[in-house]
């Protein structure tokens, strides 16, 4: 299924440091953070960038899914590194929208455990 391939990629390529946002992505990509909403492919990498540099080591477990109807794929995963004062761990949620077999929308909920 494209859309659980497409999801594979997202958590086990781009957030473990494959510089594939373009390939991911289309070109009107929009990631909603809970701060902050992300315009494209180049902001995209640019994000995964920047969290993979204040958190070395950084690793996602999918806990469930993904999920997938229609065209909403959603999974829930856990996230450990290492920040300059020591371990950290994160749970969050993600909810994607595909369109024309790229990620078009992107929704996340991450919380520090």
């Amino acid at each position: 299924m494209v859309s659980e391939r497409l999801y594979k990629r997202w958590i086990n390529g781009l957030w473990a440091g494959e510089r594939i946002a373009a390939d991911l992505v289309s070109p009107d990509f929009v990631g909603h953070w809970p701060t902050r909403d992300v315009h494209g492919p180049a902001e995209l990498q640019a994000i995964v960038d920047e969290t993979r540099a204040a958190l070395k080591e950084l690793l996602f477990v999918v806990e469930v899914g993904p999920i997938i109807d229609g065209d909403i794929v959603a999974a829930r995963w856990i996230a450990t590194g290492a920040t300059g004062t020591g371990p950290a761990r994160y749970t969050g949620n993600d909810m994607l929208r595909i369109s024309s077999g790229r990620i078009a929308e992107y929704w996340t909920g991450t919380s520090r455990a």
